[in-house]
């Protein structure tokens, strides 16, 4: 279970990294290139651009977590936060008419599933560290 929950934590990392340095060496090519971005609003190269750190710092996150034990349950909590903050805006959206619900299912694996994946690796870590304290 441990190295399954390190390499998911990795891939996750780097996805979220390379969408973020996607976001800020090309803001306009990521603002057309993703589905279902055009229809959120007008091309804002400074946002796109404030929301590719916030991916950085995320993959970070959880690049660092899977290294360095000691670290991981702040970091990928703190980075599971914004992602389900992230997809419970989603939701919200569709639930005050802005976006249909097809953008759910359209959004689900680049919005969703990195929140659903970050709280699962969040729980493990908990216990793990927990179980660590416990074998002490």
């Amino acid at each position: 279970m441990k190295q399954t929950c390190i390499i998911t934590a990795i891939v996750l990392g780097l996805l979220a990294l390379a969408n973020g340095f996607f976001m800020l060496v090309s803001p306009a090519n990521w603002y057309f290139a993703v589905p279902g971005v055009t229809t959120t609003g007008p091309f804002n190269q400074h946002f796109l651009r404030d929301i590719g750190i916030i991916f950085v710092f995320l993959g970070t996150a959880f690049l660092i977590g899977a290294f360095r034990p000691e670290f991981r349950v702040v970091l990928w909590t703190a980075a599971t936060v914004w992602l389900c903050c992230h997809a419970l805006f989603h939701f919200w959206e569709v639930a005050v008419g802005i976006c249909g619900p097809s953008a759910l299912a359209r959004d689900f694996a680049a919005v969703t599933l990195p929140a659903l994946i970050g709280v699962a690796l969040s729980l493990w870590a908990i216990r793990d560290r927990h179980a660590g304290r416990a074998a002490i």
